[in-house]
């Protein structure tokens, strides 16, 4: 049992320091968005980004390192694999995340600071990931509740319909295109 808030992550039986500020996770989590991006591409951005030292992971342990990023975000989880639709976009909903995770705080997490260069100081991911699991009663939870029914084909009580169609903007997961993809509808514009 992991009792602390790690700072290394093991790849490969050598401990690597990894940035665990929740800033940096939630930047991850918007790269690996990116249309543009192949897999490729979001592996070395995973790397870049998560480990302090990447450049120090031998070559045949780089598959083995994105995978302990997933480990990490999942809060030393394993992943369960989920089918279906998607029901959260950290970027799209990060502004209705995080007032009640400051709230369970009783401070803006974003006034602590952070220092990416020197990986000191702000929120570990874990600490944040638990205040998420504890979101309670919130717009957040009303967004995820009615975007689940959608995703499932059930029907919408009144009240949840009447809301969702005052709210579409903000429970409606907005689709990300690539640079290509613009480019054709901006021609077709």
């Amino acid at each position: 049992m992991m009792w602390g808030l790690p700072t290394t992550v093991e790849v490969g039986g050598e401990d690597y320091a990894i940035r665990s500020d929740f800033r940096v996770i939630l930047d991850i989590f918007e790269m690996l968005e990116d249309p543009d991006l192949n897999a490729v591409d979001r592996a070395e951005g995973i790397l870049k980004m998560f480990y302090v030292s990447p450049e120090a992971i031998p070559p045949q342990h780089l598959q083995e390192a994105v995978d302990r990023f997933t480990w990490f975000q999942n809060g030393g989880q394993v992943p369960r694999q989920e089918g279906g639709k998607k029901l959260i976009d950290w970027a799209q909903d990060y502004p209705l995340i995080l007032p009640p995770i400051n709230k369970a705080f009783g401070k803006d997490l974003r006034e602590i600071p952070y220092d990416v260069e020197h990986n000191t100081g702000g929120v570990h991911w874990w600490t944040f990931l638990g205040a998420y699991n504890d979101i309670g009663d919130c717009v957040f939870s009303q967004v995820v509740r009615i975007r689940e029914k959608k995703a499932k084909g059930k029907n919408l009580e009144k009240e949840e319909k009447a809301w969702y169609q005052r709210n579409r903007d903000i429970v409606d997961i907005r689709q990300r295109y690539s640079e290509a993809e613009n480019a054709l509808l901006r021609e077709w514009i």
